[in-house]
C-alpha cells in the first residue's frame, strides 16, 4: 500500500511498480472493440508510452499491447496505486491551495470502489464516464494540483493534463474538456478509435468533471420525477399501492430505488449483472432482491394491497419482466403497473449498457467482444420486444415515459413501434421526462444543486442541510404561487434527507433549487464555515442536467419547440460565463446521458471557504449558471421561463434580457406564403 504523500510525488518510475494486472474481485468494464489497424494499434501505443522515458518502454511496451489487444484500450492497470481510494478529509492532502485540495477530494471521490462503477478502468458510471483515460493521467493530475498556487491553472484535454498555465487568482484552477471532437467525426465509431488511441475520452457529465456524488446525485430529481408523474398521469401525489416498474441500478439509474421508496410506492428494478444489484443491497439503496419471476410478481401484489412502500430488484433481464407483466394482465386482466420507465445505458447500448434479453450476462460480454455485429442484432430485436410488451401495457393504462437515456432513439433506430404521428425530430411516442415532467421545473429555474463536506464529517453535512432547509422556509412566503408546490416538495426533502441514509462516498448532498434559492444557500453555508459552524471549505457544484448546463435535444432540452433543440450556445456560453465569474473548476463535454454525439453539457465546482470573496463569487456565478438557461427557455418560447426571467429582471437591474413577442394569429404565418 502506498500512502496519501506518495500518491502526490508523480508517476513512480524507480522503481517501477509491480504489474498485478486486474483485481479479479471487483467489477470491469466491458471489452472494448475499437477495430483499430495494424498502424492505428502502434500509434495508440506510441501516445501511451510518451508518458514515460524512453529506458521504460521495454518493460511497458508489452504489457500495454496486451492490453490494447485484450481490453480494446491501455489502462495502465500496472499504475492503479495500492491505496484505498476514497474522499480523504481535506486537510490530509499535501496541496498549496484548498481550492487543489478540494477538487482533488472529488477526484478520490469519483474513483472510490463504493461510489465508481469499474473503478480499475477509471469508469465512474453510465458504463464508459471515465475520470481519466489511463493511470498515467491520474498521477500527473494529482502531482500539479499539489504543486499548484492560486496564480496557475491546470489544463486538462480529455483526461490529459496539458500542464500547469499562469493566470489570475481569480481565474478557475482547473479548465476540463472532454470529447471535443469535430463534429462531422463525433460519430460512436469515431470515437472507439479515438478512445483507443488516447487522444479522448467519454466523460459522461459528472465523472470527467469529478462532481458525481453517487446514486443520491439523482436521487432527488428521480423522486420529483415519479412523485410529479403520479400528479400528472394518476391524478394524486399519494403513491401508496402504485407500482413504478424500470431497469437499472448500476450508477446513476442505482437511484430509482430509493427514490421510489421516499415517493412512497411499489419500485420494481431489473437488473441483469448480480454486481451492482448486490452493491445497492448492500448499501441499504434496495429493499428486497429476487430472482424469481413468480416470487417477483406475488410481492408486487402484495405490495399493492398492503400499500407499504417497496423497493424490489429482480435479478433478471427487464425485458423478461415487461413480458411477464404483460402474460399476466392477459390472463387474468390484472393491471399490475401504473407506472413504467428505463433507466438501462442506451446512450452505450452496443457496449455494455445494454444487455440483451435472448443472452445471457457472459454470453452478451463474451459476443460484444467476438462478434460486434451480431451482438448489435441482438440488442436490436431486444429493444423491440420490450417495446411491444410496453405498448400493450401502456395501451391498457400504464403511463410510460423516456428517462433521458436514449431508450426511445435507439428503439425508433431498432425499427421499434415508438413513432409518433406528425411529431417533430425530438417527439416519439411516449414522451420523454423533460417534456412532460421536470421541463417546466427547469423553466423555473429549479435544478439539481448540490454540495460537498470536504471535512468528511458527517456532522458537517447534517449543519447545511439545517442551513438549507432554514433558508428555503424564510424564502417560500415570498416567492410566486406557481413555485411554491417546489418549495413545499424541497423542503420536505431537505428536512428528511439524512435519516434516508443516502451518503455513499463523500459527505454530499442534492437538493433542487431554483436561483434564489441557490444563492441563499451559498450564502448561509459560506457565512456558518467563516463563524466555524462548518469545520471546512464545501464545493458547490450541480448535476450538468440542469436548467443550463446542458444541451440535449432527446433530454434536458427535449421541450424547446422553436428549432434551436439542435443548437448547443446554451452549454457553451454557461461554463465560459461560469469560468469568468468565479467558478474554481469548469467542464466543457460532448456526450452524456443521451449519448457520444447526442449532447454538450458542461459543469462546474465553487468552493466556499468562508471569505468574502468566496461569497461573491459564489453570487455572481450562480446567478448566471440558472438564469442563463431560464433566458433562453424564455426566447424559445416557454410562458414559464418568460415569467420566471421578468421577475428574476424585477430583482436584479443589471440583467437585460431579450424577451421575445409572440404571433397572436397563426392563421398569418399560412396566408403570408400564400401571396
Amino acid at each position: 500500500m502506498c500512502t496519501l504523500k506518495e500518491l502526490f510525488e508523480g508517476l513512480p518510475l524507480d522503481p517501477l511498480p509491480p504489474n498485478t494486472g486486474r483485481n479479479p474481485k471487483i467489477p470491469h468494464a466491458p471489452v472494448r472493440t475499437p477495430n483499430l489497424s495494424a498502424q492505428e494499434e502502434k500509434l495508440a501505443l506510441r501516445n501511451a508510452l510518451r508518458y514515460f522515458p524512453p529506458h521504460l518502454h521495454t518493460t511497458l511496451a508489452p504489457e500495454f499491447a496486451e492490453e490494447l489487444r485484450q481490453y480494446g484500450h491501455i489502462y495502465m492497470y500496472r499504475f492503479c496505486p495500492p491505496i484505498r481510494m476514497r474522499a480523504y478529509p481535506i486537510d490530509q492532502y499535501p496541496c498549496r491551495t484548498r481550492q487543489s485540495a478540494s477538487i482533488i477530494h472529488m477526484i478520490m471521490n469519483n474513483l472510490d470502489p463504493a461510489v465508481a462503477q469499474f473503478p480499475q478502468e477509471l469508469v465512474t458510471y453510465g458504463g464508459n464516464g471515465q475520470v481519466f483515460s489511463n493511470w498515467a493521467q491520474f498521477w500527473l493530475v494529482l502531482h500539479y494540483l499539489s504543486e499548484m498556487s492560486e496564480e496557475q491553472t491546470l489544463v486538462l484535454y480529455s483526461g490529459h493534463p496539458l500542464g500547469l498555465f499562469p493566470s489570475a487568482p481569480t481565474a478557475p484552477r482547473a479548465v476540463i474538456t472532454n470529447g471535443m471532437v469535430i463534429p462531422n467525426y463525433s460519430s460512436r465509431e469515431e470515437y472507439e478509435k479515438m478512445f483507443a488511441l488516447g487522444v479522448t475520452m467519454y466523460g459522461q457529465m459528472t465523472a470527467g468533471s469529478y462532481c458525481y456524488i453517487g446514486p443520491q446525485g439523482i436521487v432527488h430529481g428521480t423522486m420529483l420525477t415519479v412523485l410529479n408523474a403520479g400528479r400528472r398521469y394518476l391524478g394524486s401525489g399519494d403513491l401508496r399501492g402504485r407500482v413504478f416498474v424500470t431497469s437499472g441500478l448500476g450508477g446513476m439509474s442505482g437511484a430509482q430505488a430509493k427514490a421510489a421508496v421516499i415517493a412512497g410506492c411499489v419500485g420494481v428494478i431489473a437488473e441483469v449483472d448480480e454486481a451492482p444489484l448486490r452493491k445497492r443491497y448492500e448499501q441499504g439503496w434496495l429493499m428486497e432482491v429476487t430472482r424469481n419471476s413468480d416470487h417477483c410478481i406475488s410481492r408486487i401484489r402484495e405490495a399493492k394491497r398492503s400499500k407499504i412502500p417497496l423497493s424490489l430488484g429482480y435479478h433478471g433481464n427487464v425485458v423478461d419482466l415487461w413480458e411477464r407483466l404483460v402474460k399476466e394482465y392477459e390472463n387474468t386482466g390484472e393491471l399490475l403497473v401504473d407506472l413504467g420507465s428505463d433507466q438501462t445505458s442506451l446512450h452505450n447500448p452496443f457496449s455494455g449498457g445494454y444487455y440483451p434479453v435472448q443472452l445471457s450476462l457472459h454470453q452478451a460480454h463474451q459476443l460484444m467482444s467476438t462478434e460486434p455485429a451480431q451482438f448489435q442484432i441482438l440488442v436490436q430485436k431486444s429493444l423491440c420486444r420490450q417495446v411491444k410488451a410496453i405498448n400493450t401495457l401502456s395501451e391498457a393504462g400504464m403511463f410510460f415515459w423516456d428517462y433521458g437515456n436514449a431508450f426511445l432513439l435507439e428503439a425508433k433506430r431498432a425499427g421499434a413501434d415508438v413513432s409518433r404521428s406528425g411529431g417533430g425530430k425530438t417527439e416519439f411516442r411516449y414522451p420523454s421526462y423533460v417534456q412532460h415532467i421536470m421541463g417546466d421545473i427547469f423553466s423555473l429555474g429549479f435544478g439539481p444543486f448540490r454540495w460537498v463536506c470536504t471535512s468528511g464529517d458527517p456532522h458537517d453535512l447534517a449543519e447545511t442541510d439545517e442551513i438549507a432547509a432554514a433558508v428555503l422556509e424564510k424564502l417560500s412566503p415570498s416567492v410566486s404561487e406557481r413555485v411554491r408546490q417546489q418549495y413545499k416538495d424541497n423542503i420536505l426533502w431537505i428536512r428528511q434527507a439524512g435519516k434516508h441514509n443516502m451518503v455513499v462516498g463523500s459527505q454530499a448532498r442534492i437538493l433542487y433549487s431554483d436561483q434564489k434559492g441557490r444563492v441563499s444557500i451559498a450564502l448561509a453555508i459560506n457565512s456558518a464555515i467563516a463563524k466555524g459552524k462548518v469545520s471546512a471549505p464545501v464545493v458547490i457544484s450541480r448535476d450538468h442536467h440542469d436548467v443550463s448546463g446542458t444541451d440535449s435535444p432527446f433530454r434536458e432540452t427535449s421541450n424547446i419547440y422553436d428549432g434551436s433543440a439542435f443548437c448547443a450556445d446554451m452549454a457553451v456560453q454557461n461554463i465560459v460565463g461560469d469560468s469568468f465569474r468565479g467558478a474554481t473548476w469548469v467542464a466543457l463535454h460532448n456526450g452524456g446521458g443521451v449519448g457520444w454525439g447526442e449532447v454538450i453539457n458542461g459543469g462546474f465546482g465553487l468552493v466556499l471557504d468562508g471569505s468574502d470573496e468566496a461569497g461573491q463569487r459564489a453570487r455572481m456565478m450562480l446567478n448566471w449558471d440558472v438564469s442563463n438557461g431560464v433566458a433562453r427557455r424564455c426566447w424559445s418560447g416557454n410562458s414559464n421561463a418568460y415569467d420566471t426571467i421578468q421577475r428574476t429582471m424585477e430583482e436584479h437591474s443589471q440583467l437585460q434580457v431579450t424577451l421575445p413577442f409572440p404571433v397572436e394569429d397563426e392563421q398569418l404565418l399560412e396566408q403570408a406564403f400564400q401571396g
